[in-house]
């Protein structure tokens, strides 16, 4: 059987500025090749409601589970979570059970639940609360689409409740070859061991170091047994 299939959906004018480097998708990527998921696409996309809204519904509509970051702070440019809502035509509004948990965070603060930090409250309906144990603001779930902050260590920390209630597949194995040669010399070669191991991921990266060429090559898949015989057979093209 085939994994699960998910899409990260990045959402902030910071990011496509070049102002902030984004971390969330390279720490996803890795938790969900873990979990047995293949992420298989990332869309990066301005603070814009209908290209939220439009997003959120394709991504929805093609892969098992979606994840966004970003745009659910306090402040007015913060709207990812009313146009998710739009997405799925759900009214939103400040949730109870959200609202407690901000208060009960700022009361330890010392810190007043001004009208800007009970943005965060806003909750659409039907959705579940994602639990962020360090700022307590919480993301939510709607249907397949997981809606999280874009601080990196608050994503992750979100990211740390989500993934226990997803189904996932057969863990990705993966070994690496570093050859030094030119991708022009091996292309041939790998071109062959590829097609003898269609079931499995073999990829070239190349670099330059020292002045030398080389490339790492990378064998990807679920079955041991697989990859090791493919690395096998690679390591006998290309000796040390």
């Amino acid at each position: 059987m085939p994994n699960p299939t998910a899409a990260m959906l990045v959402i902030g004018d910071e990011i496509l500025s070049g102002r902030t480097r984004d971390a969330n998708m390279h720490y996803l990527a890795q938790e969900l090749t873990k979990a047995g998921i293949d992420l298989q696409e990332v869309r990066v996309i301005s603070d814009d409601p209908d290209a939220i809204v439009a997003a959120v519904r394709a991504l929805s509509a093609d892969y098992d589970t979606v994840f966004t970051s970003g745009g659910i702070g306090p402040t007015h440019d913060d709207i990812t979570a009313e146009n998710v809502a739009r997405a799925f035509d759900r009214p939103i509004d400040i949730r109870d059970d959200a609202r407690a948990i901000l208060t009960a965070h700022y009361d330890r603060s010392g810190l007043e639940l001004n009208e800007a930090r009970l943005r965060m409250a806003r909750i659409p309906d039907g959705a579940r609360l994602i639990d962020n144990p360090i700022s307590a603001a919480p993301g939510f779930s709607i249907e397949n689409v997981h809606v999280m902050a874009g601080v990196p260590s608050i994503f992750q920390a979100m990211l740390a409740s989500v993934l226990p209630t997803l189904t996932g597949g057969a863990p990705v194995l993966s070994q690496n070859l570093e050859i030094h040669r030119g991708e022009g010399d091996i292309a041939g070669p790998l071109t062959e061991l590829a097609g003898r191991y269609s079931d499995l991921s073999i990829g070239s990266y190349p670099f330059q170091r020292n002045g030398c060429y080389g490339a790492n090559i990378v064998i990807r898949g679920q079955d041991g047994s697989r990859v090791d015989a493919a690395m096998a057979e690679l390591v006998a093209i290309f000796p040390a």
